[in-house]
């Protein structure tokens, strides 16, 4: 599989987020080669931020109007960040059978806890993890997003300073 080529795509999405301000994370769904579902983050810039608009998120709901006899096992989920444990467990329970990400979460991201103590709605899935893909690119948006004076959404967080010491 062509990881990079469809990480490109999320990091368009992801792009356009950041030139809206927005946290800059996208999302794209692949089946059988063809992006079937995508999304981008969004409503960060509102005074109080929604933590449910997350681009996996929008590109999970809209999978749900995608050909129902599509084989999610199949499918391949690119976020330009670590999922958070909330997108974590969304990917999860939609049986898509390989997450692939730039970006690690160092605050927030889901991907390292122990699926094996789990439920077996989340640990027998069978999951297949890949990080690091286009690692750079994707760091470089949140380094541009968090040296932007004017945006407060994470700005004194854990994963900020992370960001900003990554090189």
């Amino acid at each position: 599989m062509h990881h990079e080529r469809y990480m490109e795509q999320a990091l368009a999405l992801a792009r356009q987020a950041l030139d809206k301000d927005e946290f800059p994370v996208g999302c794209v769904i692949v089946s059988d080669g063809e992006i079937v579902a995508q999304g981008e983050r969004v409503h960060t810039r509102q005074s109080l931020p929604s933590e449910l608009d997350h681009a996996e998120i929008l590109a999970l709901r809209q999978l749900e109007r995608v050909d129902a006899a599509l084989d999610r096992r199949r499918m391949v989920l690119y976020a330009t960040l670590e999922p958070c444990l909330m997108c974590f467990g969304a990917i999860l329970i939609s049986g898509i059978g390989t997450l692939v990400y730039a970006y690690e979460d160092a605050m927030g991201g889901g991907t390292a806890c122990d699926r094996s103590r789990l439920p077996s709605l989340y640990s027998g899935n069978g999951l297949h993890i890949v990080s690091g893909i286009c690692r750079k690119e994707s760091l470089a948006l949140f380094q541009t997003f968090y040296r932007k004076p004017h945006i407060d959404y994470w700005k004194d967080s854990e994963l900020a300073r992370y960001t900003l010491t990554q090189t």
